[in-house]
């Protein structure tokens, strides 16, 4: 097996491995992959425990109430994003992308384990919603730095060539960063039974980002500054691009990301985080099983992701991304199908089948993001662009599929949203020409 379709162990092993411009991508690669694991770590366990700590911070109402309330202050750090994004991406454009990445990795980090501290609504009443809230709106906003900045780090660090291959690694994060979520919620469900869960148990996923955050923030610490970023700035002081300046310029390529992440953050979303819910709650699956489920799909889905990115270095980022996004519309309705047989090793079959999309998605988004963009303007306006493409397709799905379930009883709503998200990607990606090849643009 080629390098270019094991998991980051490959890094290990390049032949290119003394090669400085490759040394540099593996660390961006590697630090990056480790920041991103903990947001989506983060975002894994808020949804996986969602019913469980919905009635703890909203009591009073019925499971389902208290269910959509807790998927709303979910959705509530998706809002924040853009602004984050937006002031802490045009920082990255003027000081650099490095600090602005320890800085996010610990605000992230510093929040999500804050929110293990908290009281609920039984001690502190309407301040423990509130509280839950003004959390989730400060990893929100750190988060909206995050995962887009990692990307332009890596594409930045990364050899012509091989920008899909490293940055591969960046949504490999995402991947992992899902499949600890699962795996911790499933062993606090094997561990304590129900009262202990719900009277301290939920609280350890989130402390445990805790030694997750100083590994990271330590990686990064040691990183240098991207080659791109310092050959922009040698000589001479960043010169800031007013807002209205950077939309005008590239609105054309602003509109084209925001509508392939919309399509990407709703096949994760719905596909790893909402599928848990839905598994459970509607289908009656049992917890423990679906938690060990999703934790086996998205380490799958890992190894899955350098060997897309890979490939996208040879045949081009338009090409690949229209498989992904063409499995979505073809293979959920007919996998969610067979997960209502109330079988679970059937469900498990066609939950992995329908995840199959997701690993290409997320592994050559990225890269392609990054390449649309230059170097003066590359993080703000990433993270602007990935981020309203996130609120929609991300933020509020969970919700918006729950209340329509609800109300309709409809059980295939998930699957028709993805597949109705993945159809204005394939548009774009028609018209989109392919930037694999070339060199980032200053």
């Amino acid at each position: 097996m080629s390098y270019e379709t094991e998991p980051e162990f490959a890094l290990a092993s390049l032949h290119t491995r003394n090669d400085p411009r490759h040394l540099l991508a593996r660390r961006a690669a590697l630090a990056a992959m480790t920041g991103t694991a903990i947001e989506y770590y983060e975002f894994g366990i808020y949804g996986f425990m969602a019913a469980v700590i919905g009635p703890l911070f909203f009591p009073g109402t019925t499971p389902a109430a208290a269910l959509l309330s807790v998927l709303a202050v979910f959705g509530s750090a998706f809002f924040i994003r853009p602004l984050g994004g937006i002031l802490l991406g045009r920082l990255g454009d003027r000081v650099g992308r490095r600090k602005i990445l320890l800085l996010t990795v610990l605000g992230m980090g510093g929040s999500t384990a804050a929110v293990g501290l908290l009281p609920d609504a039984a001690a502190a009443g309407l301040a423990a919603p509130l509280l839950l809230v003004l959390l989730r709106l400060a990893q929100g906003f750190f988060a909206g730095a995050e995962i887009v900045g990692a990307a332009a780090f890596v594409a930045e660090s990364s050899p012509t060539g091989k920008r899909g291959f490293y940055g591969a690694f960046t949504p490999v994060g995402v991947a992992l960063g899902g499949a600890l979520a699962a795996f911790v919620c499933g062993w606090m469900l094997h561990l304590v039974d129900s009262s202990q869960l719900k009277a301290w148990g939920w609280r350890i996923p989130f402390l445990l980002t805790i030694p997750l955050v100083i590994l990271s923030a330590l990686l990064r610490h040691q990183l240098e500054e991207t080659p791109e970023f310092k050959a922009f700035t040698r000589g001479k002081k960043p010169q800031h691009t007013p807002f209205i300046t950077m939309i005008r310029e590239h609105r054309h390529s602003l509109f084209r990301v925001i509508v392939l992440t919309f399509g990407q953050n709703a096949g994760y979303w719905i596909g790893i985080v909402f599928m848990n819910i839905y598994l459970t709650t509607w289908l009656g699956y049992d917890k423990q099983h679906v938690f060990w489920l999703m934790a086996f799909i998205s380490l799958s889905m890992a190894v899955m992701m350098p060997f897309w990115g890979a490939l996208s270095d040879k045949l081009g980022r338009s090409k690949v991304l229209k498989i992904g996004f063409l499995g979505y519309v073809v293979l959920v309705l007919p996998m969610m199908s067979l997960m209502g047989h109330h079988n679970y090793w059937l469900a498990c079959v066609a939950m992995f089948i329908a995840s199959l999309p997701m690993p290409i998605v997320q592994s050559v988004g990225y890269p392609t993001y990054a390449e649309q963009f230059p170097t003066r303007v590359r993080y703000s306006a990433m993270a602007l662009s990935i981020n309203l493409g996130a609120i929609v397709g991300g933020g509020i799905t969970p919700y918006l599929v729950t209340a329509l379930i609800e109300k309709t009883g409809w059980l295939f709503m998930p699957g028709i949203f993805m597949a109705c998200a993945a159809v204005p990607g394939l548009w774009v990606l028609l018209r989109m020409r392919d930037t694999h090849q070339q060199e980032l643009s200053q």
